[in-house]
């Protein structure tokens, strides 16, 4: 007589097909590539380039939400992202609450009420990528951890666009370590409405993958681009090393406990 031993099957998932693999490695490359040419070109190009990374961006996070977690978390996580990022901008361009008191200009394309259209993709470009390195790291601080990576990454992001004139700031009093074109009250805008954001998307979400989804690589690539460009870009071709070590030591910081856990393969 024979003992055969049973070995349970493992719930593993499959992969997405290779044509929606290399259409999301495509729209995450353009992304890419649209931000490396930004210090290299200037005038009309440079404004398109400025929007069509947004979108880009945003495209492949979004796609990436859908072959990650299906149908339902993707529809739900566009409209609440692009619903509470041009209510918040809203709010702020009449009240100058939370950020603090700014305008944009009409080089960024198309407005709603004074708000570029743009304007909401790029909270939709970075929100999904957040939620998942802060579900990832905690589970009952996961609105304060969002917040704190929505705030590192805006420390890369508005220094740019005000350089370039894209929007500009009224206020007197503290401004932003090494800008001072930057209120202060825009890092803490951005630290509340990121805890607010990532609050109310940790709660409408499903946490639960499609057996048959997309791996995390396209979202590591994305943030770790990020961090990359935002440190090497500001101290080589901005010439704002002050701006690279802040928003480097946070934003790198914050995503530090992400990576260990990836590289220990931590489900």
């Amino acid at each position: 007589m024979s003992i055969r031993h049973y070995n349970p099957r493992r719930n593993r998932r499959g992969g997405i097909s290779s044509r929606a693999k290399s259409f999301l490695s495509l729209l995450l490359a353009l992304t890419i590539l649209l931000q490396i040419s930004y210090p290299l070109v200037d005038g009309e190009v440079l404004r398109l380039v400025t929007i069509a990374t947004v979108y880009f961006g945003a495209a492949a996070m979004s796609l990436h939400s859908l072959f990650a977690y299906g149908v339902r978390y993707a529809s739900t996580y566009m409209a609440l992202t692009l619903v509470f990022a041009l209510s918040i901008e809203q709010i702020g361009m009449r009240t100058s609450w939370p950020f603090g008191s700014y305008v944009y200009d009409a080089s960024l394309g198309y407005q709603i009420f004074g708000v570029p259209l743009v304007v909401p993709f790029a909270w939709l470009m970075i929100a999904h990528p957040v939620l998942i390195v802060a579900r990832r790291i905690t589970q009952n601080w996961t609105f304060l951890y969002g917040g704190i990576l929505m705030m590192a990454w805006d420390f890369f992001l508005d220094p740019q666009m005000v350089t370039a004139q894209r929007w500009s700031w009224t206020f007197t009093g503290a401004h932003v370590p090494f800008e001072s074109d930057i209120p202060m009250s825009n890092a803490f805008g951005w630290l509340f409405a990121g805890m607010g954001l990532i609050a109310l998307l940790h709660i409408c979400l499903p946490r639960e993958r499609r057996k048959a989804s997309a791996n995390f690589s396209a979202v590591d690539v994305f943030l770790a681009w990020t961090l990359f460009a935002g440190i090497v870009g500001n101290i080589f071709f901005f010439h704002r090393p002050g701006v690279a070590l802040l928003g480097g030591s946070i934003f790198g910081a914050a995503l530090a406990p992400y990576v260990f856990s990836r590289w220990l393969g931590r489900p």
